[in-house]
């Protein structure tokens, strides 16, 4: 149970889109210097959800609240410079170069009339070099590989300085290479600067692998949350998104690791073997 304030957290939050309901009655605490992990079927609400904690889209009822406050009453500039978002295959203009991007993510620090510091400057070389960009500084981002754009996205959240990132599916369209590269970047951002990360991920396995905290989403509620340990179960699986499992140790990692099978195959008819996670 968390006893200090929560960077962010949701209160009888309902969000849709014009008639149709896709969050209701949502109460939810973010913990604090943890990676956490949205998961669910598709169209369950989870990157809706991530849109509010980033007062991306007005909630219908209830609040979300940043430090405590709700975040539709605090300024703009001042809820950026505490969160950044990463959405869903975000896309650069046309010959913009990394270094280009990643000074963008300075703009919340700006003030009228002043000038580019040594601190902005700081911070995007910081960024460069916590996502390894530095030798790709002056490259277009439409240049870039899959995995390399992805980091180059990151870094412009790192330079925006918050303590908090909300990444929205930040592996998708990556194959498996890049997909870890990322996912070890963000957990060793976390690891040594104590970022609070919370991302939707469609990977049950890597966020059992990645998440110290996992939020599983059903039908625009909280179904179960807590540490992989004890939320990913063969129960939930099938209840989540109504697939059968075998729930066994990652051999690597020691963490659940989600072995699928069709309704129609034969270890579904047979019922398989069950190993024991516990």
């Amino acid at each position: 149970m968390l006893t200090e304030t929560p960077p962010l957290e949701s209160r009888s939050l309902c969000l849709g889109y014009d008639e149709r309901l896709v969050i209701e009655n949502l109460d939810l605490r973010i913990p604090p210097g943890l990676v956490t992990v949205l998961v669910g079927g598709n169209g369950c609400g989870k990157s809706t959800l991530l849109k509010s904690f980033a007062r991306l889209l007005k909630p219908q009822s209830g609040s979300v609240l940043l430090d405590g406050r709700d975040i539709q009453q605090r300024p703009t500039k001042d809820v950026a410079q505490r969160l950044a978002i990463l959405p869903q295959g975000p896309v650069a203009p046309e010959g913009l170069t990394v270094h280009q991007l990643v000074r963008q993510g300075r703009y919340p620090h700006q003030r009228w009339l002043q000038s580019w510091t040594q601190d902005d400057e700081e911070q995007v070389n910081q960024a460069l070099q916590d996502t390894d960009l530095h030798a790709l500084a002056h490259a277009p981002v439409d240049s870039l590989s899959g995995g390399q754009r992805q980091r180059a996205w990151i870094a412009m959240t790192l330079a925006q300085d918050t303590d908090v990132l909300l990444l929205d599916e930040p592996t998708t369209y990556l194959d498996l290479t890049h997909q870890i590269d990322v996912l070890d970047l963000l957990a060793n951002l976390n690891q040594r600067r104590r970022k609070t990360i919370v991302m939707v991920l469609h990977d049950l396995n890597l966020a059992c692998r990645y998440a110290h905290h996992i939020v599983a989403v059903r039908q625009g509620r909280v179904h179960a949350e807590g540490d992989p340990e004890t939320v990913v179960t063969e129960q939930l699986v099938q209840e989540v998104f109504d697939l059968g499992c075998r729930i066994i140790r990652d051999p690597l990692f020691d963490t659940p690791l989600c072995i699928p099978y069709g309704k129609d195959s034969k270890l579904a008819r047979s019922g398989g073997s069950s190993a024991d996670c516990a």
